[in-house]
Parts: C-alpha cells; sequence; structure tokens
C-alpha cells in the first residue's frame, strides 16, 4: 500500500497526514557572545514597564436616596442570586450579612445570620462571626442570645464557651461568668477548661473554691498530671500538709499507673524542699521497689542525685547499685539469652549480699534454657548452674540445696545429643566433700553408662587410685577402654599402674592388646612407652623384636634413628651404667661410668670388657643406620631431606663413640647441598618462583658422568664407521 492510499487502521488517514512533523531546529550562525549583556532582572523589569494598566470599574457616588436604593436592591439581588447558586458556601453567607450591617440593617442582618444557621448550624464560625457582630454594636443581650443557643447546641465546641465568658467577664457579670462555667463543667470538658475555670476563680482570689474546683477536677481527670497541679497548687499557697495529703491520696490511686514515675520524683522533690530528707528518701525506695524496672530510668537518677546530696557513703552506694541494676535489667529484657549480661548482673548481686535477690536473679537466669540443643549455644549457659551450685555451696552453705541444683542441672541437660563432664565431676566432688562415697561413685557410673567422657573416666580412676581401690581401677580401665579402644592414652596408663603394681606380665599383656588394635589416636606415644616398658626391664631381644615389628608397620626417619641410638647404649653392663665419652687433659678418650655410688676408674679387665661391649653396639647401630640408607637410598629416593637428617645423625653417633667410631664410613656417603629455583603453579597458571635446597649424594654425581662418557664413546663409533664408508 503507498503513502498516498487511505489506510484503516488509521482512520482512513494516509501515512503522510499521520506523520508527526517536528519543527526544524534553528541553527546558530554566530555563536559568539553579543557585545550587549541581558540580565533576567532587566527581562523581568522590562516586561514589568510594558504591561498594562489594569482596567478598573469606574467609582460610583450616590447622591440621593434612590439611587441607594437602586444600589442596595442590585446587591441585595446579586447575594441572592449567589445563595440559589450555592446555597451551602458559608462565606457567601457571611458576606452578605457583613454588607447588610454596613448598611445599618441589622434586622435584616440578623435575618441572614439566622438563614444561614439553618443551613448549617453545625459551623461554629457561623456562631463566632453572628455573636461578634452583636457585640460590636454593642447588642449585649442578643449577643448572650446567640452565645446561649451556641453552647447549648455545640457544648463541645471549647472556644464558644471562651468567647462566651470572655464577653461576660469584660461587663463585670462574675456571677454570670461563673455560672457559664459551671453549665461547662457539667460537660467533663478536657483538662484546659479546667484549668481556665480555676484561673478565673484566683483572678478574684476566690482560693478556697479553687481547691474545691481542682477536687473536682481530679476526679473528672484521674492522671498524675492533675495531682501534681493540684498539688503545686496547695504548695503555693503555703499549705504544706494539704499537699503532703494530695500526694498521699494520689499515690494510693495512681501507685499502679503508667505515669506513677512522675509521681513519685514530684512527691520526693516537694519532700525535699520540705527538709525532709528520710520522707524523701523512704518515697524513692518505695517507689524502685513498685515501678518496674523499664519505667524507671529517670526515677533512678533523681535518686542518684539525691543520695549524693543528702546521703552517706552506704546511700550512694545503694544508689549507684540501684541504677546499675536498672540498666542490666533492661539489658536481659531486650536479650535474655545474653548469659554474659547474667554474669554481671549475678555479680552485682553478690557484691550487695541480699541472699533472697541473689538467688531470685540465679532463677530468672536459668530458667532461660537454649532454644537449640547444640552443645555451643549450652557452653556459656551450663556455667550458670555451676556458679549457682557454688554460691550455694560456699556462700549460703546449704549443702541440700547444693545437691538438688546439681540434680535439676544433670536433669535438663540431653545426655543423648550431648553432656558436660565438668558438671558430672563437680557434683561427685561435692558428695566427696560431704563424704558421701557411695553417692559419689553413683554419679561417677551414672555418668559413664549415659554420657561417658574421657575426663570423666579419669578422675573417677584417680579417684578409686586415692583411696587404694586397685579392682576398681581395673574395671574403670576395662570400661574406658571398651568405649575408646583407640585411646593410647588410656592404654599407658593400664600398663602403668600394672607396672607400678609390679605386675609386668600383665602390664606387656596390655601393651600387646594395645599395639594389636587395628586403630589408634597416637600410636608413637605408645610404641614409645611399650619400648621404654621393655628397656626398663632389661629385655633388649624384646625391644628389637618391638623395633622391628615397628619398621614392618612404618619407616618412618625417627624410627630409625630411635633404633640405631637404642642399639649404640644397649646391653652395656647390663644397661644399669650409661657409657659416656669423656676428653682429659691431653686430648685422649676415655670412658667413664656413673652408678648409685660415685665414679670410680675402671681396672684394665673392666676397660677391654667395657670397649668390647662398645664395638658390639656400635656394629649393631651401623648395621641399623645401613638397612636405614638403603632403604631411603632405594624404595624412597625423593626423601632426600630424611636421608641426609640420617646421615647427619650417623655421623653424630660415629663422633661420639670417640677413636671406636669411623667417620670416614659416614663422611663419604654424605650428600651436597645446592640451592635451587623452582617455579610455583597456582590454578591460575605461573606464579613466580621460589627457593629450596635439594641434596646430591655421591652415586647421583657419578652416574650422569657415566653418560656423558658413554655418548662420547657411541658417537666416536658412529663417525669410525662412517669414514670407512
Amino acid at each position: 500500500m503507498g503513502s498516498k492510499e487511505s489506510d484503516p487502521s488509521l482512520g482512513y488517514l494516509t501515512r503522510k497526514e499521520t506523520e508527526v512533523k517536528l519543527p526544524r531546529p534553528t541553527r546558530v550562525k554566530n555563536k559568539t557572545p553579543a557585545p550587549v549583556q541581558i540580565t533576567a532582572e532587566q527581562i523581568l523589569r522590562e516586561a514589568r514597564e510594558r504591561q498594562e494598566a489594569e482596567i478598573r470599574p469606574p467609582k460610583q457616588k450616590i447622591t440621593d436616596p434612590t439611587e441607594l436604593a437602586d444600589y442596595r436592591l442590585r446587591k441585595r439581588k446579586e447575594f441572592e442570586d449567589k445563595i440559589r447558586r450555592v446555597r451551602w458556601n458559608i462565606g457567601v453567607w457571611i458576606k452578605y450579612a457583613q454588607w447588610e450591617e454596613s448598611q445599618k440593617d441589622f434586622a435584616r442582618a440578623r435575618s441572614i445570620w439566622e438563614r444561614a444557621l439553618e443551613v448549617d448550624y453545625r459551623n461554629h464560625t457561623l456562631w463566632l462571626k453572628y455573636a461578634e457582630v452583636e457585640m460590636k454594636n454593642k447588642f449585649i443581650n442578643h449577643a448572650r442570645n446567640v452565645w446561649d443557643r451556641a453552647v447549648s447546641l455545640l457544648p463541645r465546641v471549647d472556644q464558644l464557651w471562651y468567647k462566651y465568658i470572655h464577653m461576660e467577664e469584660i461587663l463585670g457579670n462574675v456571677a454570670g461568668a461563673r455560672q457559664i462555667f459551671e453549665r461547662w463543667m457539667s460537660w467533663w470538658p478536657d483538662k484546659q477548661g479546667w484549668l481556665s475555670y480555676i484561673k478565673f476563680e484566683l483572678r478574684y482570689n476566690e482560693i478556697e473554691r479553687a481547691r474545691k474546683i481542682f477536687e473536682r477536677f481530679v476526679d473528672c481527670h484521674p492522671k498524675v498530671v492533675s495531682w501534681i497541679r493540684f498539688a503545686k497548687f496547695e504548695m503555693k499557697n503555703g499549705e504544706v500538709a494539704r499537699c503532703r495529703n494530695i500526694y498521699e491520696r494520689a499515690v494510693e490511686r495512681l501507685a499502679d499507673d503508667e505515669e506513677a514515675e512522675q509521681l513519685f520524683v514530684a512527691f520526693a522533690e516537694f519532700e525535699e524542699r520540705c527538709k525532709e530528707t528520710e520522707r524523701a528518701r523512704c518515697i524513692y525506695k518505695f517507689a524502685l521497689d513498685h515501678i518496674p524496672k523499664g519505667r524507671a530510668e529517670d526515677l533512678y537518677k533523681k535518686y542518684v542525685a539525691f543520695e549524693k546530696q543528702y546521703g552517706d557513703k552506704e546511700g550512694i552506694e545503694d544508689a549507684i547499685v540501684g541504677k546499675r541494676r536498672f540498666q542490666y535489667e533492661e539489658e536481659v529484657r531486650k536479650s535474655s539469652l545474653n548469659y554474659d549480661t547474667w554474669f554481671d548482673y549475678i555479680r552485682l548481686e553478690e557484691s550487695v549480699g541480699n541472699k533472697d535477690r541473689i538467688r531470685e536473679v540465679y532463677e530468672r537466669a536459668i530458667a532461660n534454657v537454649p532454644p537449640a540443643e547444640e552443645k555451643r549455644y549450652w557452653q556459656r549457659y551450663i556455667y550458670l548452674w555451676i556458679n549457682y551450685a557454688l554460691y550455694e555451696e560456699l556462700d549460703t552453705e546449704d549443702m541440700e540445696r547444693t545437691r538438688d541444683v546439681y540434680r535439676e542441672c544433670l536433669k535438663l541437660i540431653p545426655h543423648h545429643k550431648f553432656s558436660f563432664a565438668k558438671i558430672w565431676l563437680l557434683a561427685a566432688q561435692f558428695e566427696i566433700r560431704q563424704k558421701n562415697l557411695e553417692g559419689a561413685r553413683k554419679l561417677l557410673g551414672n555418668a559413664i553408662g549415659r554420657a561417658p567422657k574421657d575426663k570423666i573416666f579419669k578422675k573417677y580412676i584417680e579417684i578409686e587410685l586415692q583411696l587404694g581401690n586397685i579392682n576398681r581401677c581395673r574395671t574403670l580401665y576395662e570400661k574406658y577402654l571398651e568405649w575408646a579402644p583407640e585411646n593410647c592414652y588410656a592404654w599407658s596408663k593400664y600398663a602403668e599402674l600394672e607396672r607400678s603394681l609390679s605386675e609386668t606380665e600383665r602390664a606387656r599383656a596390655i601393651f600387646e592388646l594395645a599395639i594389636a588394635q587395628p586403630a589408634l589416636d597416637m600410636p608413637e606415644l605408645l610404641w614409645k612407652a611399650y619400648i621404654d616398658f621393655e628397656i626398663s626391664e632389661s629385655e633388649y631381644d624384646r625391644t628389637r623384636k618391638l623395633y622391628e615389628n615397628l619398621l614392618d608397620r612404618t619407616k618412618h626417619l625417627k624410627v630409625w634413628i630411635s633404633y640405631a641410638k637404642f642399639e649404640a647404649t644397649a646391653g652395656m653392663e647390663g644397661g644399669d651404667k650409661l657409657v659416656a665419652p669423656v676428653d682429659n687433659e691431653e686430648g685422649d678418650k676415655l670412658e667413664a661410668t656413673t652408678n648409685g655410688e660415685g665414679s670410680n676408674m675402671l681396672d684394665e679387665n673392666d676397660q677391654a670388657l667395657l670397649l668390647e661391649q662398645r664395638m658390639q653396639c656400635l656394629e649393631r647401630a651401623r648395621r641399623v643406620f645401613e638397612r636405614a640408607v638403603n632403604y631411603f637410598r632405594t624404595s624412597a629416593p625423593e626423601l632426600k631431606e630424611e636421608r641426609a637428617m640420617l646421615l647427619e645423625e650417623w655421623l653424630n653417633m660415629e663422633s661420639s663413640f670417640g677413636d671406636t667410631g669411623d667417620v670416614s664410613l659416614v663422611q663419604n656417603k654424605l650428600p651436597k647441598k645446592l640451592k635451587k629455583r623452582r617455579e610455583i603453579v597456582s590454578e591460575d597458571g605461573p606464579a613466580g618462583y621460589e627457593e629450596y635446597y635439594d641434596y646430591i649424594f655421591p652415586e647421583e654425581t657419578a652416574a650422569p658422568n657415566l653418560k656423558i662418557l658413554e655418548a662420547a664413546y657411541k658417537w666416536k663409533k658412529q663417525k669410525l664407521t662412517h669414514n670407512e664408508e
């Protein structure tokens, strides 16, 4: 379809007709600033000057009664027409009435006001304007009539009452004004109306009347502010007894009111002005005991200031404690599960020393049980129970209550999910302090049955061991190992117990059972303990078997070194004497032995025997070192650093044997230490270089030389063959 053809979707218009033609932007050819610049102020001023004068209708001068009658008729007709059009527009009625007033036709004006009131008598503005017109023109009785009707129809509009009373008071009709006030008070207005009535009576020195009005006022508005105003009124008139009586009545009625804090503060300040400091202190303390902590912040501040001014040291401390107590109450109200706040609150109460209050705070604190059964939420909470129990035991010395605290705490903890060994142990230790051994055993046995833990087993075994009950200790160790067969500490301690009882075979059997376990938490400690046990028993063959068994399981560097050191010292004089090389003044190596009696020089036969033993020890140690070096060279060539450390230990051992040792055996095997760089490769690619130490052993340096010679020989052979061809 062409652009000239009509389109039904466009209302049978052509495309060209529906195109929006935008004005062509004018091109500014010369963008340089004009030589004469003009401001916005000048533009506005010029527009004001060129503005044409407003066309106003000419002023009409009325010269005779006929013209005046025509003017009035015309104006009334206009107003009536407007009223017919907008009957509900009160502004038209007011203008109409005010115009009639300006014409001094008050009868017509009143008629218009009355007609307007028929339209909307609830509009208090109409009544106010109507009455003001009557008063302005000194129609007092008419004005009274208007006010009387207004307050009868709209008794809740305070402005009408105020205007009515003000008019009567200006006219000096005090009795009439009082009568109007009484009519108004029968409607129980707000407090400002009552206070206006009281001020009215005080202007005419009617104190007794004002007092009676105050009595009615506090009955109508039984608020704290009302009672305080009443009391201040009496205080202003010097009636101290009456003022105190008013405060006492207010406290009886409003002690539980939300604004009671303000009442107590005012009462205390009144007593303070009367120099009755003890009365003021009693009022403050009574208020602090009865008002909730959340609404007593200002009261605490006033009390602290009062005590600082009038109180002694104890009074000031009590006030400060009360203030801090209020702060803690606020914090625990915001977050009852913040146990650190509870600890601080309890510490504060304990510093005061009121047992009932301390117990109350403890009970409130332990009532806030953590919402989830996870141990991390209970770790701080459980110390509330511990502190509570210790307080009952140490401070109040109430043992039954302490026992109840421990019992309730153990009931509360969900032992099927987690438990606290500390609570069980503290409860058992408490029973022991009370010489109730059976109770302590029951508690610990219950703990092992319901929530076994390492600490419980250790402490229970320690208690029984102190009491000398060996069979009970053995039973407990068996239970301990049934519960945790991988616990090397338990195996070692059990064997140590048997060894201390000279039960060597039982100790050895326990060690054998321990190393036979498929999984152990710290096997190195267990093997060390077993080996030390056999060495202490001078069972060197058994020790060697143990080392061999351990090497079957692990080829760790420390195992090899320990094995070699054992061989270097094993069997010398039955193992009871320690042999060590000592330098004399000439530099020759002598050997000294140290036993329980002292140090003696050995004769020649003993020295020969000792030298032979040392040679045997050295040979056995060398064999262990050689096995270790061969293992690291063949089976673990990547562990170069461990191999170097092993050779260092071997070298140190050879040098420690003095002339007997042969350092050259090891020096030929020592590696060269080289510093090298290698590239650091991360997930994102190369990340730089790092330095590290590499060890080059003698056999590694010989191999590359052989390869070079072999390559050279091969190249020469190829060259000779090529020449022959």
